[in-house]
């Protein structure tokens, strides 16, 4: 069975359980998210940007371009 994230999909309570979820396994060797990263977060849990959009930001931000 797929597992389904995106807002439409979702009720905040489970979107909440998504994001503390994938807390827990991002910080098992590491430190906490950045404060930016965790508001971004946040805004998949109020509905207002999906988890996919959130995901390729955050993953370009940390991604050195080369020239």
């Amino acid at each position: 069975m797929k597992k389904k994230y995106s807002i439409e999909e979702t009720t905040r309570v489970e979107r909440e359980k998504i994001a503390i979820d994938a807390l827990g396994l991002s910080t098992l060797d590491a430190d906490m998210p950045s404060d930016d990263t965790m508001a971004l977060m946040n805004e998949y849990v109020e509905g207002k940007r999906e988890l996919a959009d959130i995901l390729q930001e955050t993953i370009q931000k940390y991604t050195v371009q080369r020239v």
